[in-house]
């Protein structure tokens, strides 16, 4: 089998766990790239990687890679995206892969066309802990899922220039935090949630700060939602079922799950993988996707993921300048 040739766009906090990761996984990074040369040869030298690109845009075009790992805000990814697969380019996008549905829609069209792979690095699909449950779940132990809850919540200081309340950097609580939070309960509904409800309250800046959110789907599975960028919260998710319920904490990167018994009130904790293996899992599964188990990287959960933030963001009349051209 072919080795899998792994590019890096950006050098920010995710490229250098990336590096980590793929040592982790026996292989290194074949090319970093970013907009300032300096920054890339310094990644460069720290991981051992071999090639540097004068011109950040000779890495969509270098025949010998195969994958690109986007790192860069959200707002840009659309363009590098297209840029990747018009060469094609295998490409594992960081979360939020897009800003909306119809980004996200175009770039999955032009993948089909040339026969790529998009991967969202979006944890949860792809920590151990998250597939033991599901194999739980499947077994019927705990009867139906029922009942979401979830809280998200960080306290970012009201520095507007910052990524997180920018919306000229795609920022807010929605693409930030809620996707991980709207990709938990996908992974355990059995379908896309098709009612939806909330309330949103907007940063200095108009974009969203703070939301609460409301969903059902066509099975009558619920689930709410608390995020915020300016209020802490625990990373807890809660999923309710007929016979228990599952707690979850930390759970972007979560190892372990406590399962309580409804009938007894007996609990235990199940536990498999390391969050400090995270991104290894992610680009695992990815490799996994491009030598045919295209299944892996959950591309269906990803679009279902998208058209719920698009949704919502819509109905707060929420844009950002790219949107609006």
């Amino acid at each position: 089998m072919k080795e899998i040739k792994w590019a890096v766009l950006g050098c920010g906090v995710i490229a250098n766990e990336m590096a980590v990761a793929l040592q982790k996984n026996g292989k290194n990074i074949y090319a970093v790239g970013n907009r300032t040369h300096e920054k890339a040869a310094a990644f460069a030298e720290k991981y051992g990687i071999g090639k540097v690109y004068d011109d950040f845009h000779e890495m969509f075009t270098d025949p010998e890679v195969d994958v690109i790992y986007i790192t860069t805000p959200h707002n840009t990814h659309l363009g590098f995206m297209k840029e990747a697969i018009a060469n094609g380019k295998h490409i594992l996008v960081e979360k939020s892969i897009t800003l909306n549905s119809d980004e996200l829609d175009e770039a999955i069209a032009l993948a089909k066309e040339k026969g790529v792979i998009i991967g969202e690095a979006m944890t949860i699909y792809h920590m151990p802990i998250y597939k033991e449950l599901k194999k739980i779940l499947d077994s019927g132990r705990l009867g139906r899922v029922n009942l979401i809850t979830m809280n998200f919540g960080s306290f970012k200081e009201y520095n507007m220039k910052n990524r997180f309340f920018n919306r000229n950097l795609a920022g807010g609580a929605m693409l930030d935090i809620g996707v991980y939070a709207l990709s938990f309960i996908r992974w355990f509904f059995d379908s896309k949630p098709d009612q939806l409800l909330s309330q949103v309250k907007p940063a200095p800046t108009g974009v969203d700060e703070q939301a609460g959110l409301l969903l059902t789907n066509q099975e009558g599975q619920m689930a709410s939602v608390m995020l915020s960028l300016h209020s802490k919260q625990p990373k807890r998710g809660m999923v309710s079922c007929e016979n228990g319920f599952i707690e979850i904490m930390e759970y972007p990167r979560a190892w372990e799950a406590k399962i309580t018994d409804a009938s007894t009130g007996e609990s235990e904790i199940i536990k498999a993988g390391d969050n400090a293996d995270a991104l290894a899992y992610e680009l695992a599964d990815m490799e996994r996707a491009i030598n045919g188990e295209a299944s892996a990287m959950h591309l269906d959960y990803t679009k279902d993921v998208m058209d719920l933030m698009t949704s919502f963001r819509r109905t707060w009349g929420y844009t950002y300048p790219e949107e609006e051209k």
